[in-house]
């Protein structure tokens, strides 16, 4: 839960927006401002003071305890124009709440943190228990000390600017190991346990149990994932309670599909008990892995332990039509999110300022996308976080096809939409796309003309706005024109008919002539057509294509 406090009503005006938009994250405390953070501070994970910087020093400073719990504590003035992360930058996660903030009120994330001020991640927002010299070695990191990362479980983390050699560690570890001086351990969730037990075995029992076969593995209780058992075991108290206190989800299978795993120590008693003659192996086999813990046993329980490989991660990220502020918040994210970037050349100068550093390239020319879309995947499957990039949406007339044409389900994936050229072409034009439409992409590259032909009829039969891609290049000259013959056959010479270049750009050139009076010399493939149906009207200069509400028919 977010405090919201306020003291005057420009204040509290911005509270309340902040409260409007926020309605399940928010809470507002009324009342003498002392009151209120004090109230706040001690029932909420992060607070809100719509106050002078200096007067929240005052009031929090008191009431500080420990970075780690201590919650995230931001300030934004009276003006609505800073957002001031003050406590708990990276573990109150006042820095992306501060950014959060100022996205909806419309006021600049003032944010002080070294690492985020650098581009870096900080070494604990990584979502991964850390432990060592996390100060050291991100004072190494941004000193531009060489840094080695030692990835003993390969896991999808950001970007970091990592040295083959140095004196600096961070070392991505499931095992029981102790940090150095210099060294950062983080701790993947990369362990399963399965586990059964006895009707009525004590939850001390099996926990007991479990941290035993950990120890003796020299693995870290700090990266298992989860518990795991059979469905019949679901409620049993003892198994849940120690997934309680180990701080995991407890995770259940129907017996039919823990009977069907291949383990290497089955038995009789829990086939005849539940259904299947192995649970523990079984369930902490089920999603793949190695095992390294087989089946050990106590009195009314047993165990067992499995090093579930690191899912690799794709985003396929849609860049938007070319305009800085026509690139998502949620791009922008998982940009700096990734590792690798996989793209076409000039799409990755358009964004590399926003990588973090230590993002490794994999940039190439025209005519490669294949081999992009290749490379992506299996960056992916190295388990690497990896954003494969593409222009307005990645997923129309862009990567998202070959990409996911050559992905399994062995990585995650995840679609970033873009603004579509389309779309940024209409909004120049007017409301071309007012009504039912269609984008055809005129290159016959990946597409016999004939297929392409076939649909440009469809779409002059259905009186469909149609929106021509890839319209015209130097060895692709006559499509174009045949295209706008097809739909002359259905629709009048004076249909209006849209020309965008370069849509969003510095040199971004519109204009709305008609199906006659188009000329298709002047159209390249950096050029968006759209030619209207026959209810288009060009209105004031715009491209208008009517919905066709009751109400405007009955005012004709």
């Amino acid at each position: 839960m977010i405090g919201l406090i306020s003291a005057t009503a420009a204040g509290a005006a911005a509270r309340d927006r902040l409260a409007a938009a926020w309605p399940d994250r928010t809470r507002v405390y009324e009342g003498p401002v002392g009151d209120a953070v004090r109230a706040a501070f001690a029932e909420c994970e992060q607070l809100v003071c719509f106050l002078a910087t200096g007067a929240v020093v005052r009031l929090v400073a008191p009431l500080l305890d420990d970075k780690r719990t201590d919650p995230g504590v931001v300030c934004v003035d009276e003006g609505g124009r800073f957002a001031v992360p003050l406590v708990g930058g990276h573990g109150g996660g006042a820095n992306e709440l501060a950014r959060a903030v100022g996205e909806l009120l419309g006021a600049e994330p003032v944010v002080t943190t070294a690492t985020d001020a650098v581009g870096l991640p900080g070494l604990d927002t990584l979502g991964l228990p850390c432990e060592g010299a996390v100060a050291a070695v991100s004072r190494a990191l941004l000193d531009g000390e060489p840094v080695v990362l030692e990835a003993e479980v390969p896991w999808p983390l950001p970007a970091l600017p990592t040295a083959a050699h140095g004196s600096y560690t961070v070392r991505l570890t499931d095992r029981a190991v102790e940090a150095g001086e210099r060294e950062v351990l983080l701790r993947p969730p990369s362990l399963v346990v399965g586990v059964g037990a006895s009707k009525g075995a004590p939850a001390e029992e099996v926990l007991g149990l479990v941290e035993e076969a950990l120890r003796e593995a020299g693995l870290s209780a700090r990266s298992v994932a989860e518990l795991a058992t059979v469905d019949a075991k679901a409620g049993e108290p003892g198994i849940v309670a120690a997934a309680e206190r180990l701080g995991v989800p407890l995770v259940t299978y129907p017996a039919g599909e823990l009977a069907a795993v291949d383990v290497p120590n089955p038995s009789d008693a829990p086939l005849a008990a539940v259904g299947t003659p192995s649970v523990a192996e079984a369930a902490a086999l089920l999603g793949g892995g190695e095992l390294l813990v087989p089946k050990r046993k106590s009195a009314m329980a047993t165990c067992a332990v499995v090093r579930r490989p690191g899912r690799g991660r794709l985003a396929v990220v849609g860049l938007g039509p070319g305009a800085r502020d026509l690139l998502t918040p949620r791009a922008k994210a998982e940009l700096r999110r990734a590792s690798v970037l996989v793209g076409l050349d000039q799409y990755v100068d358009q964004i590399r300022d926003l990588l973090r550093p230590g993002t490794r390239i994999l940039e190439s020319g025209l005519g490669a996308e294949e081999e992009r879309a290749r490379t992506a995947v299996a960056e992916a499957r190295g388990g690497r976080a990896v954003a494969l990039i593409g222009s307005g949406d990645a997923g129309v007339y862009a990567m998202a096809s070959p990409a996911l044409a050559e992905a399994s389900d062995d990585i995650d994936v995840v679609g970033v939409p873009g603004v579509t050229a389309a779309l940024a072409a209409g909004a120049i034009l007017g409301a071309p796309l007012g009504h039912d439409h269609v984008s055809i992409s005129l290159s016959d590259l990946h597409t016999p003309w004939e297929v392409i032909e076939r649909r440009v009829r469809a779409a002059a039969e259905a009186d469909l706005v149609v929106t021509f891609y890839n319209p015209r290049s130097r060895g692709r000259d006559w499509q174009l024109p045949k295209a706008l013959a097809i739909l002359a056959e259905h629709r009048e010479p004076t249909t209006p008919v849209g020309v965008v270049r370069n849509a969003s750009r510095p040199d971004e050139a519109g204009r709305v002539t008609t199906l006659a009076g188009l000329d298709p010399a002047t159209v390249d493939m950096m050029t968006v057509v759209t030619v209207g149906n026959t209810a288009t009207r060009e209105i004031a200069g715009r491209m208008v294509t009517p919905r066709g509400y009751r109400w405007q028919e009955e005012a004709q």
